[in-house]
């Protein structure tokens, strides 16, 4: 019988912390629901301690989501462990997770504590979560450089103080898969009432190595891997979700384990992050990487057409992907276009359908062929929109290397079409600079990317910009066949977001 393993999914905390992946409230709910779809077994959602933004996600996804444990993470102290509660008290499951740095290089330098009081503090945390909670999660920061003599002692002080699970990390991605597979083995046999644990391991990819030491640790005895979906995460990423799943279904015959993730959702979801992050997968990525199934060696395509496994260890329905594509155009209809949203995984109201439709005809009318990526790339930004104070009205560019870049800006507001002109280093930068004149707002561009969602001369191009404002950050997001557009439409998001959480800010304070 195949070995049960628990996915403990860490996106939105450890993924968050990725440089250029932090997400806002909406948006973590929405990955929340989509891991939720996923079947992963945990999800942590943040450090409730870290701020009152990062605090308010983790109690709204504990609210949230109801099939899945909820997990807050916390530093061995009274006050984060309060903070996680707190967070955490509204979900079904929930779950504290408190950590403290084990490592000599750790205790000496970072926490100028002992081994003695390392231990002492670790042991007292423990049992004052436990007052709040069942299920505690204990992890040993930087554990693969600890003394494995002292991790075990004090494994087995944290079991008896009401650990559930204990996590031996791999903060900083150093192990190897035989070493990991050691320490893992070495912590089985000699801590007393490890059986009565879950096995955590959390590993991280400065080396490459994430995903081959979480599956070693698996073998050595792990029951719970911890991941992210397209292995986002500090420094050089985390073990990807992703492949740590289609690895122990493909290669069952070594692994003997099963998990209850939902394996079609797979793409759904790493689509959903790369949207809502702007992050992009890098085409060669395994499982989720848009060559993954691709094929363009003729003798590749020459196996392929004779059987499908001589180039394919498993098969694109299994991660969510469809090997038929039904093209779409300007003469396609309504039927048609939601019959694609349906085989592609998306259930609209009624309402979103005709949004989605009329962006879909708008669109088809300037592309020749529609790609499933152009629709999904429709259905999430229309998922992302909030109420709209300023839509373009039109836009005018004067640019080219012998003059000066200038934009004639009109933005509807409510009934009015307010209009102005500027002047820029380019013809992007001048129409940002007549929108803000427009808004009046005061905005700092922090970065600004381009990406073309489909291949083509006639491909949707989606720009992406971060700003700041008033001590805020915003991520606004555009689509258009024309890139000025769409860098138009992703400022007038920014400012719409500025405007709407301007006036809740107002609300609370009358």
């Amino acid at each position: 019988m195949a070995k049960r393993i628990k996915i403990f999914d860490t996106t939105l905390r450890d993924g968050e912390q990725s440089p250029g992946c932090s997400m806002n409230l909406s948006e973590k709910i929405k990955m929340a629901k989509q891991l939720e779809r996923l079947k992963v077994d945990v999800i942590e959602a943040g450090f409730a301690a870290a701020s009152k933004g990062d605090f308010e996600s983790v109690s709204q996804i504990a609210k949230n989501i109801s099939e899945c444990r909820v997990a807050s993470l916390a530093r061995a102290l009274k006050k984060d462990i309060d903070f996680a509660w707190d967070a955490v008290k509204g979900a079904k499951h929930p779950r504290i997770h408190t950590f403290i740095a084990t490592s000599p290089v750790h205790m000496k330098y970072k926490l100028r504590m002992s081994e003695e009081q390392v231990l002492e503090r670790a042991v007292e945390m423990v049992k004052y979560a436990k007052r709040y909670c069942e299920d505690i999660e204990f992890s040993a920061e930087d554990a693969t450089r600890s003394d494995v003599k002292f991790l075990s002692r004090l494994f087995e002080e944290v079991i008896k103080a009401g650990a559930t699970v204990l996590n031996i990390p791999d903060t900083v991605g150093y192990t190897t898969p035989d070493e990991y597979y050691r320490l893992i083995s070495s912590i089985r046999e000699n801590v007393n009432g490890i059986d009565r644990v879950d096995i955590s391991v959390h590993c991280h990819d400065d080396l490459g190595m994430a995903v081959a030491n979480t599956l070693a640790a698996a073998r050595a005895g792990a029951t719970q891997l911890e991941c992210t979906v397209n292995g986002i995460g500090e420094r050089a990423g985390n073990a990807a979700l992703e492949e740590i799943v289609m690895a122990l279904q493909t290669r069952k015959d070594i692994f003997e384990m099963e998990c209850k993730v939902d394996t079609t959702q797979i793409m759904k979801s790493s689509s959903l992050l790369s949207a809502i992050t702007g992050v992009k997968v890098q085409p060669n990525k395994a499982i989720v990487g848009a060559n993954a199934f691709a094929h363009e060696s003729g003798i590749h395509q020459h196996g392929m057409l004779q059987e499908k496994s001589t180039y394919e260890i498993m098969t694109p329905e299994s991660v969510g992907l469809k090997e038929n594509m039904m093209v779409l155009g300007k003469h396609s209809g309504r039927h048609a276009f939601e019959n694609r949203l349906k085989e592609m995984g998306y259930e609209l109201s009624a309402e979103e359908l005709q949004t989605a439709f009329e962006k879909f005809k708008a669109l088809a009318d300037k592309k020749k062929t529609v790609y499933d990526k152009d629709i999904e790339a429709l259905i999430v930004d229309n998922a992302y929109e909030i109420p709209n104070e300023y839509t373009l009205e039109r836009f005018i560019i004067n640019s080219g290397n012998a003059i000066t870049a200038t934009a004639s800006i009109a933005l509807r507001h409510e009934s009015e079409i307010m209009e102005d002109v500027a002047v820029g280093d380019g013809p992007v930068d001048a129409a940002f600079n007549a929108i803000e004149k427009i808004a009046g707002k005061s905005i700092k561009l922090e970065d600004y990317t381009i990406n073309s969602v489909t291949q083509g001369k006639d491909a949707q191009g989606e720009v992406i910009v971060k700003v700041e404002c008033d001590g805020r950050h915003y991520k606004g997001k555009g689509l258009s066949t024309d890139i000025i557009e769409a860098s138009i439409l992703a400022y007038v998001n920014c400012i719409n977001q500025i405007t709407y959480y301007d006036d809740k800010f107002e609300e609370k304070i009358s």
